[in-house]
C-alpha cells in the first residue's frame, strides 16, 4: 500500500471561532483507503496553504509506505537544510500524518489508538469557553457580555456547568495585541479578577476555572495578574507570556501558585522540552500543528 494523492479542502467556520478558515485534507491510497486530517493554524491565504500542503506531500510523502510514519517526519522536518520547528511547516505536516493514521487505522480495522499502545483513559475531562449564547444558537439572546462583564460571564459559567462541563475559561484581559507582550492596564487587571471573583461565586467548587491570555502580556504584567487572581484558584494561567519568551515564561511560573500551561502555539518535542525546562505544569499540544500524533506521543512522554 502506497499514499497516492491528497485533497485540500479551506472550510470557512460560522463565526471565525477557531480561526477565519480551516484546511482540511483528504489522502488515498494506491488500493482506495482514504484517510482525513486538519492542518492548524496556517498564517497564509487558503490558496495559498492548500498549494504548500500539496508541494508538501508530492516532494515528501507520495508513493511513500504509510507505515513509515518516522521516515516522513523526519523528511520533512529536515527539508530546506532546516531541522529545526516550523510552525507553517510542522501544521502542514501534522494534518497529512494524522490523515495517515486514519488510513493505518482503517486499514487494520481498529482505532488509533490501539496502534499507539491501546487505550487506557476511559474518560476525560472536558472544559469549555464561555461563549455569547449566540455562538450556539444565532436567535438567542445575552445579557450582556459574557468575555468581559462579570455578572454575564457568571452567568454562562453556571449554564454551562449545570450541562455537565468540569472547567471552564476565558480570556478576559483583552483586547489581543500584536506587541512582543504589553502591561495591562488597571482597568483591564480589575476586570479580570472581577471576572474570575463573579465565576467563582456563580459555580463554587463544582469545577475548575481556567484562566487564558493568549501570550499577550509582558512578563511584569502577567505576574501583576497571577498574583491578583491565586486567591481565586485558578486550575491554570494559560500562556502568559509570547511563545517565543521561555525565559518570561520560567518568571511568571516561578513567581505564582497557579499552575502555568502553554502549548498550543509551539511545535515538536524541541520547544515542549524548553516549555517543560522553564517550570510549565500543563502543556496543550495542538496535534494539528504539534508535529501531529507521532511526535505528539513523544511530547507526552517528556512530559510524563
Amino acid at each position: 500500500m502506497r499514499l497516492e494523492r491528497i485533497e485540500t479542502f479551506d472550510v470557512a467556520p460560522p463565526n471565525a471561532i477557531g480561526g477565519s478558515f480551516w484546511i482540511l485534507v483528504r489522502v488515498t491510497t494506491d488500493d482506495g483507503i482514504q484517510g482525513i486530517g486538519e492542518c492548524y493554524g496556517i498564517p497564509f491565504a487558503p490558496p495559498l496553504a492548500r498549494a504548500m500542503v500539496e508541494d508538501v506531500f508530492a516532494r515528501y510523502i507520495q508513493g511513500e509506505q504509510p507505515q513509515r510514519i518516522e521516515t516522513m517526519f523526519r523528511k520533512v522536518y529536515s527539508s530546506g537544510f532546516t531541522q529545526r520547528p516550523d510552525p507553517t511547516l510542522m501544521s502542514i505536516f501534522s494534518g497529512i500524518e494524522i490523515a495517515i493514521w486514519d488510513i493505518l487505522g482503517k486499514a487494520r480495522g481498529v482505532p488509533v489508538y490501539d496502534l499507539l499502545g491501546g487505550a487506557f483513559h476511559q474518560r476525560l475531562r472536558t472544559y469549555t469557553y464561555l461563549y455569547p449564547r449566540s455562538v450556539h444558537d444565532p436567535d438567542a439572546h445575552d445579557e450582556g457580555d459574557p468575555y468581559h462583564e462579570p455578572a454575564a460571564a457568571a452567568e454562562r459559567a453556571l449554564e454551562y456547568v449545570n450541562q455537565g462541563w468540569t472547567a471552564v475559561k476565558q480570556d478576559p484581559a483583552g483586547p489581543y495585541s500584536i506587541q512582543g507582550g504589553r502591561e495591562l492596564s488597571l482597568v483591564e487587571l480589575e476586570r479580570s479578577v472581577d471576572n474570575v471573583a463573579a465565576i467563582r461565586k456563580a459555580i463554587g467548587s463544582r469545577a475548575d476555572i481556567l484562566f487564558g491570555t493568549h501570550g499577550q502580556m509582558t512578563t511584569s504584567s502577567a505576574i501583576r495578574l497571577a498574583k491578583r487572581l491565586e486567591r481565586y484558584d485558578p486550575l491554570w494561567f494559560e500562556e502568559p507570556v509570547p511563545p517565543d519568551q521561555v525565559g518570561g515564561l520560567a518568571r511568571v511560573s516561578r513567581s505564582t501558585t497557579i499552575p502555568v500551561a502553554t502549548g498550543e502555539r509551539l511545535t515538536t518535542r524541541a520547544e515542549f522540552h524548553e516549555a517543560l525546562k522553564a517550570n510549565v505544569s500543563i502543556i496543550q499540544p495542538d496535534i494539528g500543528r504539534s508535529g501531529s500524533i507521532w511526535e505528539t506521543k513523544k511530547i507526552a512522554v517528556l512530559a510524563e
